[in-house]
């Protein structure tokens, strides 16, 4: 199959042209072997906006010269924002907050937004896009990795965001109607990103897994560059990866095994604590689990049941007779699945973490394992 090249012009001899911001990371590198794939001419920028990770340029630069060793030839700009992007605050960029562990999709993630950071990125390239179908008379698309995942914690990934954007910068310039923003993942998710690029690769010759060495997820990577494995961003990197049935060639502090382990662990306790789920009977650790201490919330370490209450009811999940005196827990009808029971959650968090049931025997509050902590005496 011939590859299309930057010196190639096509569609009916019009030139398919691209700028795309390449962070280094998985999304925008697998676009950019896309969008190389499909023929498309094109610049790249990446952006230094003072971020911990910066790491994730010097990944961008060896992707592009592994992509020179195989023959495809890519304009890569570096814009220096960090001046003004300091005065932000965020947990990428400020020295004075730690990048949070846990699911991509929970509430605490939001420190990782940069204010406004997107609407930046895309005025520049909508700028450097006028400026390119101007000197070479072509019409542009800006292209973004944005996906479904991101649409939870960052609303500048959402589609309607470049929607009125895109309408926003239409009016404020001339020659906005050879400009659009060009946005192929935005209904899919890290999987299926992964796996169009599985494709492409192959069609270009590339290796996939040198491209995605070459790449930088972690948002909070060490001195050498190694990925922490627990930061929102690794956890739905790693659990893409072994959805479609391979290992992370990216280097982790950890082994794979524990690092994806973690991952599923997280999201198993978002599936369950966040999103009302349950775990399958007799898997949960402390089902079968008898040692004298206290059981505290894994989500918030408030204290919920000591061991004194706890028996073995047979049901396939720990059992309590009784909560501990300050616990508290918020006690909510649950009519769902056909049936009424009584949900119980954590005050403090306000996460699912079982049911409880009225038997003949007494109280017995059925907790998901997921949703405990045990501290020994």
């Amino acid at each position: 199959m011939a590859i299309i090249t930057s010196n190639t012009q096509m569609d009916g001899g019009r030139l398919m042209r691209a700028v795309m911001a390449l962070s280094g990371g998985m999304d925008s590198t697998a676009l950019l072997v896309r969008l190389i794939s499909q023929g498309y001419k094109v610049s790249c920028l990446s952006y230094d906006y003072g971020q911990k990770h910066k790491i994730e340029i010097e990944r961008a630069k060896m992707n592009i010269r592994y992509l020179a060793e195989k023959g495809y030839s890519i304009d890569h700009k570096i814009a220096d924002l960090s001046s003004a992007m300091s005065i932000f605050s965020s947990a990428l960029t400020s020295d004075g907050i730690d990048v949070p562990e846990g699911h991509y999709e929970e509430e605490q993630m939001k420190s990782t937004v940069v204010p406004n950071r997107n609407a930046i990125f895309s005025s520049i390239l909508y700028g450097y896009a006028l400026s390119i179908s101007e000197e070479e008379d072509v019409d542009v698309v800006i292209a973004l990795g944005v996906h479904s995942g991101d649409h939870a914690i960052y609303p500048d990934c959402r589609p309607e965001f470049y929607e009125s954007i895109g309408e926003s910068f239409a009016l404020g310039n001339w020659g906005s109607e050879r400009v659009s923003f060009h946005l192929p993942y935005i209904d899919g998710d890290k999987e299926t990103i992964l796996r169009d690029s599985l494709i492409n690769c192959q069609k270009m010759n590339l290796d996939f897994d040198t491209v995605f060495a070459n790449t930088n997820t972690s948002y909070n990577p060490d001195e050498n560059g190694l990925s922490s494995g627990r930061s929102g961003a690794d956890v739905e990197r790693i659990l893409a990866f072994h959805a479609i049935g391979r290992k992370d060639p990216v280097g982790y502090v950890e082994s794979w095994e524990v690092v994806l382990q973690n991952a599923l662990n997280e999201q198993l306790r978002y599936y369950v604590m966040k999103q009302n789920g349950t775990e399958r009977p007799f898997t949960g650790k402390y089902d079968k689990h008898f040692e004298n201490g206290d059981y505290h919330c894994s989500e918030c370490d408030t204290l919920l049941f000591t061991s004194d209450s706890k028996f073995d009811s047979g049901c396939g999940w720990p059992a309590f007779s009784q909560e501990h005196e300050n616990a508290k827990i918020t006690q909510v009808e649950d009519r769902s699945h056909g049936m009424i029971r009584i949900e119980v959650r954590c005050s403090k968090c306000d996460s699912h973490l079982g049911h409880l049931f009225h038997e003949a025997r007494g109280p017995r509050y059925c907790i998901n394992s997921v949703c405990l902590d045990f501290k020994g005496d």
